[in-house]
């Protein structure tokens, strides 16, 4: 053995010796500006790959690796070329630049979209045809625009010399503890502030007349610091203003991510609870009759609205509202008790604050873009599930899911790209819709829910659980509607236990017959992150072999009596892969077309029986498949699936002649197709009294 590792080494010295030598020679003739150069770009390029480029490791380095290779092919044969040699360089130099242009061809062009869909929902009475008014169009009363703030501001105007009403500042100290060092040092040079002095900013459109006006605040996510992101909600203030609600966007700028740090979340109880001490500046001004502002605002009637980490900030403030003492420092103490009754989420994070928010009785709306790069999945559906309804009061729930919207076209300032460069370079903008199309779609659900949580307005409440109820006032794009309330009675959640067989429903025994598929599971985003909900999958194969028909049963140990209102239930596609088969290993080209369609049939006791068809007043969506980034390798690098399971609320009316019977056994027969994959989740019942 020691034998052969000599002989081996001699090898290595005798090959190895002359071609060290080889490399030593020809480094020496490398000139020193362009080692020097090399150098330095390395250390560049390794900077900014940690700072900014945010591009996936399979990308970034062969891109590099591809970008040096044809700089060092124009720059070498244009050398050549400046000397009069060599005629193939010509051809090098032409085939360099071509290489080049289609690089920078691929950066700059906006993509593809890979999974098109197509679908048209069922034809149905519309809110239009009941005689409501579009809430999204402009409303009757006349508006005011003002600021108000520190008076201060030496980066903008409105809130310096122009403020209308001048604000107090607050100490933030204990709230956001990590503003310090040189985060802390360059962002006070930058706004002359430090966390001990925050000012209390906002744009106001206003109402001309009325008193005890409804409050509404929007807040804004993280963006550059220096890139204003309040003035992007506008079209929401003057539209609300216009349908007598006081609206107010809230300057949080100052507290986001710039080149100097990002608090990557720690800041979150500080967003939070700056909102609420805007409420205490409102309720200052309207409990004093010497202000221009007294009695204007009911501050018993508020909503918060919330994009991106605003989204989860509104939530927090919610959750502090209700609060004697800060919960990070309890030497902080709280008194607000405003009277917050609604929160509207747009394709908010979740759990960038480290504290799980559980909320109870609070009117909740999300809406989430399918084609949102910045916050993938659905992660106030997330929330929402946190959110329980216990007081006599009436309240719901509810998710829209727009396939197509991206992040940052929700706020006017952000736009259609939802990074900066050069990692916008990669995104796959050619699917996102139209910014008016999804500022209108906006515009439309926020408003009335702001008319049916705080005006009491609930006929608009429809809209929440079918979009097509809005007929012609949206541009037709495709969305998921999930919709849950209080007076929502769930039957099966599948949260219970590991048992297949029994079902929430105290007494109630499960049963099912030529499943494929059957399973309760934990439901992933796209990251394989949990959406912190269970549910139910079930798949079918009918043929020749298996020609029966699949079920599922849900019997009860008591029979219910049945009261007007609807069975409901959340559904969405699953996997195909899932069935096993050799005919689901390659399914993409079928989940684009895919709808689902089963009955749902209801046994009494008195041996009658109801059927209803799912899909009768709406369809169910095919599997919404998103490509995020140009190259799907560098998708599934960054974002993983292209899917994730969206569930949406289907509601199916009761008929008058079944109200009051004793209902003993729901059943699913999927008669309609010949092979499937569903999930279903919360079924139950909601009253309609």
């Amino acid at each position: 053995m020691a034998l052969g590792a000599t002989l081996v080494g001699v090898i290595a010295w005798v090959i190895i010796r002359p071609l060290i030598g080889l490399v030593i020679r020809w480094l020496h003739k490398i000139p020193m500006y362009a080692v020097i150069g090399l150098v330095a770009s390395t250390i560049v390029l390794i900077y900014v790959r940690e700072i900014r480029f945010g591009w996936p490791d399979s990308f970034f380095y062969p891109a590099v690796f591809i970008g040096i290779v044809l700089a060092t092919f124009i720059g070498g044969t244009i050398g050549v070329l400046l000397k009069g040699r060599r005629s193939w360089a010509v051809l090098v130099l032409i085939i360099s630049i071509a290489c080049t242009a289609f690089v920078f061809f691929f950066l700059i062009q906006s993509g593809k979209d890979n999974y098109p869909l197509n679908v048209a929902n069922p034809a149905i009475k519309t809110l239009a045809d009941m005689g409501l008014e579009n809430p999204g169009l402009v409303g009757n009363n006349s508006y005011e625009h003002f600021t108000y703030g520190a008076g201060t501001d030496i980066r903008r105007t409105e809130y310096g010399d122009s403020v209308k009403y001048n604000t107090k500042t607050v100490d933030a100290e204990k709230i956001i503890p990590e503003w310090k060092g040189k985060k802390a040092k360059w962002r006070k040079r930058y706004w002359g502030f430090g966390s001990d002095e925050f000012p209390i900013n906002g744009r106001v459109w206003m109402p001309k007349e009325g008193n005890n006006l409804p409050l509404i605040l929007i807040v804004h996510g993280n963006h550059g610091m220096e890139h204003h992101s309040d003035p992007g909600y506008a079209y929401l203030g003057e539209l609300l203003a216009s349908r007598s609600f006081i609206t107010v966007s809230v300057d949080e700028n100052f507290i986001n991510g710039t080149w100097s740090g990002d608090f990557r979340g720690k800041e979150m109880p500080a967003r939070a609870w700056l909102l609420l001490k805007h409420l205490e500046q409102w309720r200052s001004w309207t409990e004093n009759p010497e202000h221009d502002l007294y009695q204007k605002a009911d501050l018993s009637n508020v909503m918060l609205v919330g994009h991106s980490r605003g989204g989860e900030a509104i939530s927090i403030a919610k959750a502090y509202n209700e609060l004697q003492h800060f919960p990070d420092d309890a030497s902080e103490k709280f008194d607000f008790n405003f009277g917050i009754k609604s929160l509207v989420a747009i394709a908010p994070t979740d759990q960038r604050y480290f504290r799980r928010v559980e909320l109870s009785n609070v009117n909740y709306f999300s809406i989430q873009g399918s084609y949102d790069s910045d916050e993938a999945s659905f992660f106030g559906w997330r929330q929402a599930q946190r959110i329980s309804f216990s007081d006599s009061s009436y309240y719901f729930k509810s998710g829209l899911y727009l396939h197509g919207a991206n992040h940052g076209q929700f706020n006017t300032i952000w736009g259609r790209y939802d990074a900066g460069a050069p990692y916008k370079w990669l995104l796959n903008t050619a699917p996102i819709i139209p910014a008016e199309d999804q500022r209108t779609i906006a515009k439309t659900y926020i408003s009335a829910f702001a008319e049916s949580t705080l005006l009491g307005r609930s006929e608009y409440n429809p809209l929440f659980r079918n979009t097509s109820m809005s007929g012609k006032w949206l541009s037709q794009h495709i969305t998921l509607n999930t919709f849950a309330d209080s007076k929502t009675s769930v039957w099966a959640n599948f949260e219970e236990d590991l048992n297949v067989l029994s079902g929430t429903f105290s007494g109630s025994i499960v049963s099912a017959a030529n499943l494929k598929v059957w399973k309760e599971t934990k439901l992933l985003f796209r990251d394989e992150e949990p959406q912190n909900n269970k549910a139910l999958v079930l798949g079918w194969h009918r043929s020749d072999s298996l020609p029966e028909t699949p079920t599922y049963s849900i019997d009860f140990h008591k029979s219910l009596k049945v009261e007007p209102g609807s069975i409901v239930v959340d559904v969405a596609v699953g996997d195909m892969k899932w069935l096993g088969d050799k005919k689901s290993e390659n399914s993409t080209e079928e989940d684009s077309t895919r709808s689902p369609n089963f009955h749902v049939k209801l046994y009494f006791a008195d041996s009658s029986m109801a059927s209803f068809e799912l899909a009768k007043d709406k369809k169910l969506k095919p599997q919404i498949n998103t490509q995020f980034l140009k190259l799907k390798s560098m998708h599934d690098d960054r974002y993983g699936s292209v899917w994730e399971p969206t569930l949406e609320t289907f509601d199916l009316p009761v008929l008058q002649e079944h109200v009051g019977k004793k209902l003993k056994t729901i059943e699913f027969v999927f008669d309609l197709s010949e092979r499937e994959v569903i999930i279903l989740d919360n079924i139950g019942f909601r009253s309609s009294t």
